[in-house]
């Protein structure tokens, strides 16, 4: 993520370092539901308020990399969870993800 840093990814990667209280700030901001999570309309409207105008690729980035985020992260409910979005920051969504599909396999044997 480093050496990818675009404007889309709202500033909570200020010259390429992650700031937590702008990644705090998102969910302040954007949040209205849940505190801890962000609806498919809450994504949107972050996306629309941190647009900037002369910048398409970084609006064509920013909403992709925010609408697959979603689309493969999103629960039963519909919530985009803080600390999922938190696992891109950090690097451990995949393997968050790979173990979350372990454990539904292990379940689903199981049964």
């Amino acid at each position: 993520m480093q050496h990818g840093c675009i404007r889309a990814n709202l500033t909570v990667y200020l010259t390429c370092r992650f700031v937590p209280e702008k990644f705090e700030e998102i969910f302040k901001k954007h949040a209205h539901t849940r505190p801890d999570a962000l609806t498919g309309k809450e994504l949107n409207e972050l996306l629309q308020a941190n647009r900037e105008p002369n910048d398409l690729k970084g609006r064509v980035g920013g909403f992709t990399e925010w609408k697959v985020l979603y689309s493969l992260c999103k629960d039963k409910e519909g919530f985009l969870h803080k600390e999922t979005v938190r696992a891109v920051y950090d690097g451990s969504l995949f393997v968050k993800l790979e173990q979350e599909r372990k454990q539904a396999k292990e379940s689903a044997k199981k049964k």
